[in-house]
């Protein structure tokens, strides 16, 4: 419960928008900068971070083969250094939020902010699944199933845990423009 105090805390409008922003801007760094580079030569393959639903051993050989050496050393050197900053800032920034959000319509004592260690286990999953991905960079060609399927359920629960806090993260923010709506209505009668 220290963790939901502490996130309640600072969770203020204004570090909301700041750790937003800067969460974005690595967000977008890596999604239209540095996947694009480490998938050149394979501009058809999905990396591992963003197979939501996995990947099998066969795939994972497929994947690191068609990007080449040039490929396996910018996903070490640039996605992965760059993917090891945004869970961070993905756990902090969308906790502020949603308890911002959540302090909006619910008491501080509320259960509901229990909710609030969705994107924390959602980035731990990222990490584990960044070491999984170092470790078959490293250990390639000789990739062993079962690294590949460790990688690739960390891969699915992190997904999983993201959807679940986007959706109710969606939830959330219509609830409060519904309820914002509502108080200007009875404002105005």
């Amino acid at each position: 419960m220290k963790i939901i105090k502490l996130i309640q805390k600072y969770s203020t409008g204004k570090n909301v928008i700041l750790l937003f922003s800067i969460t974005m801007v690595v967000y977008l760094t890596i999604l239209f900068y540095s996947i694009p580079k480490v998938v050149t030569s394979a501009p058809e393959m999905k990396l591992f971070d963003v197979s939501p639903s996995g990947y099998t051993t066969d795939y994972a050989i497929s994947l690191l083969n068609a990007i080449g050496p040039e490929g396996r050393d910018l996903y070490l050197s640039l996605q992965l250094p760059l993917d090891f900053i945004y869970p961070g800032l993905f756990i902090v920034s969308y906790s502020l939020l949603f308890a911002w959000l959540l302090k909006k319509n619910f008491d501080l004592e509320s259960k509901v902010y229990y909710a609030l260690y969705l994107p924390v286990l959602a980035g731990l999953f990222d990490y584990t699944e960044n070491i999984l991905i170092i470790m078959m960079l490293k250990t390639y060609p000789d990739l062993g199933s079962g690294l590949v399927t460790a990688a690739s359920l960390a891969t699915i629960i992190k997904s999983v845990l993201s959807s679940i806090f986007f959706t109710l993260l969606i939830l959330s923010i219509i609830q409060v423009i519904w309820k914002s709506i509502f108080k200007k209505q009875r404002v105005q009668s």
